[in-house]
């Protein structure tokens, strides 16, 4: 392995945060700005998404044409993309990665750093779900892969698992490959997504819901041949089918942030972050999915493109803020991004998640006692792996010098 080779800004991951990203920067003379990708193509997981709901309103597009939408703005603003290039560690000291690409090892300096690594699906192992290991076991983005990028065989019936919005995209995939969904599985008592949505998928691909249930067993050697599943009640019964797709439960990927000694927040396991990207490592930045697995392409997107923003103050000479006052959920929320409240950033508003159904929730933003601010959430109710928001009008209310600030519900 020669010397680091150098560069300005080294971006890490080419999907829709680090495309974003890379393109601002480049666009705004930051000098070499480098994206490494892993996959072969850029794009991320839009590129194996067939279905529609990307870009704007204006220009609605599929998940591919968003994908090379992104690619060619990053590209024509003078970033060099590297597909097939994977980071693996970090050297000792300054922003200093090691990669494997198809030219062989490499050491890559840069002025600053940005993680886009994105999120994942948890797949059977990681669930806990017993049972044999036949084939036939996907997660979403394995099945989107397997059937529109490689036009794979995946079965003929099938179990999804899940039942939210990227469960019945998962649905339509399956419908796609010309296989028939045998019913969505979910332990929550109903579809955690747009009821006008999920009524109208289940009309559309006549998909039974089956609430409360949760796939506890695979069945079936060589070939999956069936799942067991459990009722609310205690019930069993045996699912015959070919495959199944475990959907959601979305975790960052943030192996590399772990290993350069980034601060990962406890909620998200993404990289402790206020408003424009800045981590614990000065030189460091992180967007995207990276931070809240998961959020739609858009939002990881303008994410990328505002980080991008603090790289380039930080390029200028801009010093590193202070860590800023952690802000923390309590049950039944899950978490919440960003993380940190920094006095040097301006305003962002935050996403954030809760672990069980809330009706018409009101969201309390205390510190030390004292109350910040008070929100009432829309109409209807509150569900879990469906984005909240909370805006930032009481960032001016937090003392920089006190303790966390915690957002709970009533």
């Amino acid at each position: 392995m020669t010397g680091p080779r150098q560069v300005d800004v080294l971006v890490v991951g080419a999907g829709p945060a680090g495309l974003a990203a890379a393109a601002r920067l480049a666009a705004a003379g930051a000098g070499r700005v480098e994206v490494l990708e892993r996959e072969t193509l850029p794009g991320g997981v839009p590129r194996h998404c067939a279905h529609g709901g990307f870009g704007t309103l204006t220009r609605p597009l599929t998940g591919p044409g968003y994908a090379r939408l992104l690619t060619g703005a990053a590209e024509r603003s003078g970033a060099t993309l590297r597909t097939g290039v994977t980071a693996l560690d970090w050297a000792p000291e300054g922003p200093v990665l090691t990669a494997v690409g198809p030219g062989g090892p490499e050491t890559i300096a840069a002025r600053a750093v940005v993680l886009a690594t994105g999120a994942r699906e948890r797949p059977r192992p990681a669930r806990l779900v017993p049972g044999t290991r036949p084939a036939g076991v996907y997660t979403t983005g394995e099945l989107q892969q397997s059937v529109h990028l490689f036009g794979q065989r995946i079965g003929t019936r099938v179990v999804v698992a899940g039942a939210t919005d990227v469960s019945y995209a998962a649905a339509g995939t399956v419908r796609a490959a010309g296989a028939r969904v045998v019913a969505l599985v979910t332990e929550h008592p109903r579809a955690q997504t747009g009821r006008a949505r999920a009524q109208a998928a289940r009309l559309r691909h006549g998909v039974p819901l089956l609430t409360g249930t949760t796939v506890t067993e695979l069945l079936g050697q060589g070939r999956l041949s069936g799942v067991r599943v459990r009722h609310r009640d205690g019930r069993t019964a045996v699912l015959p089918c070919d495959a199944v797709v475990f959907t959601g439960d979305f975790v960052p990927d943030h192996e590399l942030a772990r290993r350069g000694g980034v601060v990962l927040d406890a909620g998200t396991r993404g990289p402790s972050t206020g408003g424009l990207g800045h981590t614990s490592r000065p030189g460091v930045f992180a967007a995207g999915n990276l931070l809240h697995a998961v959020e739609p392409a858009g939002t990881a997107a303008r994410e990328g493109a505002r980080a991008a923003g603090a790289v380039l103050d930080f390029l200028a000479g801009a010093p590193w803020p202070e860590p800023g006052v952690p802000v923390v959920v309590s049950a039944p929320l899950r978490w919440i991004a960003p993380n940190r409240v920094t006095p040097a950033a301006p305003p962002a508003g935050h996403v954030l998640r809760t672990g069980t159904p809330l009706s018409r929730p009101v969201l309390h933003v205390h510190q030390d006692g004292r109350l910040l601010h008070r929100e009432r959430l829309g109409p209807g109710t509150a569900l879990p792996d469906r984005t909240l928001s909370l805006g930032a009008r009481w960032h001016d209310r937090v003392d920089p010098e006190g303790g966390p600030v915690r957002i709970s519900t009533a």
